[in-house]
């Protein structure tokens, strides 16, 4: 399908053509659905419109000139050619762009943001690499991670493949302006403060506590002044709407045998479905199993300090997903002097009321 007319900015009766052409696709391609991702410059993919608002849309502010490819609405990607790749779509350019049109899929606020992301997934490392300026520093990062390099190493190397590299390469020259570059990228995270004896967090109603209102012991540590003593790490749950029909696998996708082979088997799971039979009826409802355990982040046995993961695991999803790494979402990291033992209890409590919320209100997503 030519789709030359897209990069034109003239609004030429050719335009419109391909405007309603577009949007014929569109809606041969999800004919149940009322509204569309708007490829607007201002939408980007990111806002859902109606075919009417849609087409405003494309005749006031005309196409991403990025959006050749039609993935958001139904095209298939080309298939990639590894031994040619320069007569193909670099690998990193589809699914660092995908990541980052999933992570800002509902986002209202982050527009200016996605925008300067994606202009960089548009920026060779250098001419002729197959990564892009946003892809290689992600590759870097997975690396510091994977070989526990600290910052000062990190810092380092950015500064010698800057020197290395050609001259026209886009990589950061420094550990802060890589920081710069990935802010957007990562998950946002709250850091709650703890009672160092592990007996309240310092949140809502203690939150401006001086002292643990149980123990007396202070909310910071000895001769300094607010650096508390203890911090909790939490991530809120996230939604994920592209796996919708997964979630629906445990009642509508497995063999029924009589045999013990997934979670819905268990006495457990069918007790909650008899007690609670509105949300046993509804297919799509999350049934999460919470899992507790103290690591060594930095592999290493001597350390002083411990660090506690909680992990929540979907347990809708078929047993090849729902244990794989991608859908084990850690929600609480707790770490400190002293492991939390007993009064782990306390550090739930975030969690917990982000799960009552789940439970009692509901949070409205997008249904794929």
């Amino acid at each position: 399908m030519d789709k030359s007319w897209i990069s034109s900015s003239r609004l030429s009766n050719a335009y419109y053509e391909g405007v309603n052409t577009f949007l014929e696709f569109a809606r041969s391609n999800n004919p149940i659905l009322d509204v569309i991702p708007c490829p607007c410059v201002n939408c980007i993919n990111l806002c859902h419109r109606s075919i009417d608002n849609a087409r405003y849309h494309l005749s006031a502010h005309i196409f991403d000139g990025n959006y050749k490819i039609w993935s958001f609405h139904g095209e298939k990607q080309p298939k990639i050619d590894f031994r040619c790749p320069n007569n193909s779509i670099p690998p990193d350019a589809i699914y660092t762009k995908d990541m980052l049109h999933n992570a800002f899929k509902y986002v209202e606020k982050e527009y200016d943001l996605l925008k300067s992301l994606l202009e960089e997934c548009d920026k060779p490392l250098y001419v002729g690499s197959k990564y892009n300026a946003l892809s290689g520093l992600l590759k870097f990062q997975h690396l510091k991670g994977q070989f526990g390099w600290s910052n000062a190493i990190f810092d380092a190397l950015l500064c010698v493949l800057k020197d290395i590299l050609p001259s026209n390469n886009t990589i950061p020259s420094s550990i802060y302006e890589s920081k710069k570059l990935l802010n957007g990228v990562g998950l946002q995270y709250e850091k709650i403060h703890a009672c160092e004896n592990d007996c309240v967090l310092f949140w809502k109603e203690h939150k401006d506590a001086s002292q643990c209102p149980t123990c007396g012991t202070s909310h910071w540590k000895k001769n300094t002044k607010n650096v508390p003593s203890k911090v909790l790490w939490y991530r809120r749950m996230l939604s994920i709407p592209q796996i919708a029909h997964d979630l629906t696998w445990h009642a509508k996708g497995r063999v029924n045998n009589g045999k013990l082979t997934h979670p819905r088997d268990n006495p457990s799971w069918k007790l909650v479905d008899n007690t609670w039979k509105e949300f046993g009826q509804e297919k799509q409802n999350l049934r999460l199993a919470l899992s507790a355990d103290g690591i060594n982040p930095h592999k290493s046995l001597s350390s002083k300090r411990s660090c506690w993961s909680v992990i929540l695991i979907t347990y809708n999803l078929p047993p090849y997903l729902c244990m794989s790494r991608k859908f084990m979402m850690l929600t609480l990291l707790i770490s400190g002097p002293n492991q939390p033992g007993n009064n782990i209890d306390v550090y739930l409590a975030p969690l917990i009321e982000n799960l009552k919320l789940l439970w009692e209100t509901g949070v409205e997503t997008f249904d794929s």
